[in-house]
């Protein structure tokens, strides 16, 4: 019996070790493509188990430092659990915590500050459909009025509401959020709303009228993107999702693969 709870609090232990390799990654992906700013904003991941448990940034540390031993563990008020050489930013988790304790598909949760999300999030029409990227975003994105940089309980609902089960999100004069199943899942979901923010913006700076993808086209190009799915391995999007973050892990080992440590 011994060596079987031995054996079970080994794999425990493992799989925490990948998810935090993973986020670790992720992190230094998101400092690699300049999507972060300093010591601010967050990625978090929940942990598996019944516990309501993820893992953050330490408060304080940049992006481009922070390995997958300096990733804290908290629960869903923010309190560390365990010990742990750096704080973290509670109010920060804020907005992680209402949708994380709310979706329960909501893994992973990246919420950034990039100079062209904020830009879109000021503009009264947010993300227009004209690109490739917002054309599949138009119909899954969801956005939240700034009401202050304290999230109240009552924000939270509002919040949670309003992502419905969309994971793709403005909070408007503010910035981007995105969420998915995995740490890949949630890469892919940003990545998507970012490149649709800059080539919007990039677009706009020609000062020439745009052209609108007309709705039924939006939705057959989303049939579209649905037969690659269909296409890929036991029709699961994840697959693609985690060959496209595999991919971008492969430049970061060239890098410094020392997110690992």
């Amino acid at each position: 019996m011994a060596s079987m709870a031995q054996s079970a609090t080994s794999g425990s232990d493992e799989i925490e070790r990948q998810n935090r390799i993973d986020l670790a990654a992720f992190y230094r992906i998101v400092a690699m493509l300049g999507w972060d700013e300093y010591i601010f904003t967050h990625i978090s991941l929940r942990l598996p188990g019944p516990e309501k448990h993820f893992l953050i940034n330490p408060f304080g540390m940049l992006f481009e430092e922070v390995r997958a031993s300096d990733l804290v563990r908290i629960d869903i008020d923010g309190n560390v659990v365990g010990e742990s050489r750096w704080p973290v930013n509670k109010p920060g988790f804020v907005i992680h915590s209402a949708i994380h304790d709310a979706r329960d598909d909501a893994h992973c949760i990246i919420h950034v500050h990039t100079t062209a999300g904020m830009a879109i999030a000021q503009q009264r029409d947010g993300l227009i459909p004209t690109s490739f990227y917002s054309a599949m975003l138009v119909d899954q994105l969801s956005y939240h009025d700034f009401e202050g940089s304290v999230v109240s309980e009552g924000e939270k609902l509002r919040l949670v509401q309003n992502l419905g089960s969309n994971n793709h999100m403005v909070l408007r004069n503010h910035g981007l959020l995105a969420c998915g199943t995995s740490v890949a899942a949630a890469f892919g979901a940003m990545l998507t709303l970012q490149r649709a923010c800059e080539v919007q913006l990039a677009a706009q700076s020609g000062d020439r009228a745009l052209i609108d993808i007309p709705h039924e086209v939006r939705h057959a190009h989303e049939a579209a993107l649905r037969q690659t799915v269909k296409d890929a391995p036991a029709n699961d999007m994840s697959h693609v999702e985690r060959l496209l973050f595999d991919a971008v892990v492969r430049k970061l080992d060239r890098v410094d693969p020392s997110y690992k440590d």
